[in-house]
């Protein structure tokens, strides 16, 4: 396919960002267009104009999208508030769409969780689609129909913005003002060998237990290939009505999460029966002032302690090792001090720096194929880290283990799949720098 107007099969990161044109708010309250200099009237006039086309949407849930019937094939449209962006913009054919390069379609929704219903297939020919939500988090994997076949698939996702309930708003970095998972909308990305879309609903599910997770570059969404973290990877494997809601960015320790209110943020959307991952080491470490561990620890604690007030269960999981941790520990005394907490106040354990190191030993001399650099996964290893979280979740968590997805099976760190057969479709939006973080 030839390249369309958001830049065709592979977008670089400068040729996306003004696809990514949305209204941020500076620390001091103002509101900013990312790309631009509008006066101020103009930009309460979109602000508001945004508020209204959200409020709309809102109200006439569930939101359809029937491209197999009447529902355009256009570009993403602020008045419209929905449309296509950043990759191939499809080919409507007899009751259903499909391109051959992967492309996303973006809708404006408020913050919150929203369960997914999409119908997929050729009616006359075999399809092979797998579904991504915002920055990359894999949905639903190599949804395969036979000719004339179409299914319906469900997934639940999470919807996210900076505003903190009751006042304030999570310090983004410049970074990550260009992000999808931090924009005002839904984007879904339809890949795979052949995608093919006819329809999808989406409803609004307040109700669902929602998994938080905090973290650094290993957990975040990564927004851009050939990054990739098993936060992102993690989805792939609950069934539909279970949220994940990722608050990990790179570069960050527990200390500057809080000081960036990323933690806050969290606490503030807690409700009972939502579960609270928490993974930070790898830039604490660095920290090299002389009671660093020990604040780590009592902000640890507190942190459990805030989770459980609002009667969300934590669960505390030790860093993920680097490549060069196989036989060693690269983390110093961090994972020692997660245990620590974890028996002093009972609390869930995941122990993914001892699993991360069976499965590196596992991989043997396909070692390098899981990781981009010493310490961030690619797509592959991320897929196998998520691996062994859920595995974790399977022997320490039950009450969530019910939601893990029945294609699941159980996973041995020490025996990873084979990297040459992992076929999970790469994302259009990349960028070969270095995440923060190490």
């Amino acid at each position: 396919m030839a390249p369309n107007e958001f830049g065709g099969s592979s977008i670089q990161r400068d040729p996306l960002k003004p696809a990514l044109r949305f209204i941020t708010r500076s620390e001091e309250g103002e509101w900013s267009d990312t790309h631009g200099s509008a006066s101020k009237i103009k930009l309460m006039i979109r602000s508001l104009l945004l508020s209204l086309i959200s409020t709309g949407i809102c109200a006439a849930a569930p939101v359809q999208f029937d491209f197999g019937g009447n529902t355009p094939v256009e570009p993403f449209s602020r008045e419209r508030g929905s449309g296509f962006e950043i990759g191939a913009l499809p080919n409507k054919s007899d009751g259903f769409i499909t391109a051959d390069a992967p492309f996303l379609f973006s809708v404006v929704l408020p913050e919150g969780n929203y369960d997914v219903a999409v119908t997929l297939g050729d009616p006359k020919g075999t399809s092979d689609t797998t579904i991504k939500a915002e920055s990359r988090r894999l949905m639903l994997e190599s949804i395969v129909t036979s000719q004339g076949q179409q299914v319906t698939k469900r997934f639940t996702v999470n919807v996210h913005r900076p505003d903190i309930t009751g006042g304030g708003h999570v310090k983004l970095k410049d970074r990550e003002k260009d992000y999808l998972h931090w924009d005002d909308k839904l984007t879904i990305e339809f890949n795979g060998p052949r995608p093919c879309v006819s329809r999808f609903e989406i409803t609004p599910a307040p109700e669902v237990p929602t998994v938080f997770l905090l973290g650094d570059s290993t957990v975040t969404d990564q927004a851009y290939e050939p990054w990739n973290s098993w936060g992102q990877m993690f989805t792939r494997f609950f069934k539909p009505g279970v949220a994940v809601a990722n608050f990990a960015e790179s570069g960050e320790s527990l200390r500057s999460s809080l000081g960036a209110f990323r933690v806050a943020k969290v606490l503030s959307m807690l409700k009972q029966g939502d579960y609270v991952f928490v993974q930070f080491g790898h830039n604490d470490m660095k920290d090299k002032r002389e009671d660093a561990l020990a604040q780590y620890e009592k902000n640890l604690t507190e942190l459990v302690k805030n989770v459980r007030a609002k009667g969300a269960t934590p669960v505390l999981v030790t860093s993920v090792e680097r490549k060069a941790g196989v036989t060693q520990n690269t983390l110093a005394g961090y994972p020692e001090t997660v245990k620590r907490v974890a028996a002093v106040e009972k609390t869930l354990l995941i122990d993914l720096h001892a699993t991360s190191q069976t499965l590196y030993a596992g991989l043997g001399g396909n070692l390098n194929a899981a990781f981009q650099d010493g310490t961030h996964h690619n797509n592959f290893g991320s897929y196998q880290i998520a691996k062994c979280v859920v595995e974790g979740i399977r022997k320490e968590v039950p009450a969530l283990a019910k939601f893990i997805a029945d294609d699941v099976k159980p996973f041995d760190p020490a025996k990873p799949d084979d990297p040459a057969a992992f076929k999970v479709p790469a994302s259009p939006m990349k960028d070969p720098a270095k995440p923060d973080g190490n």
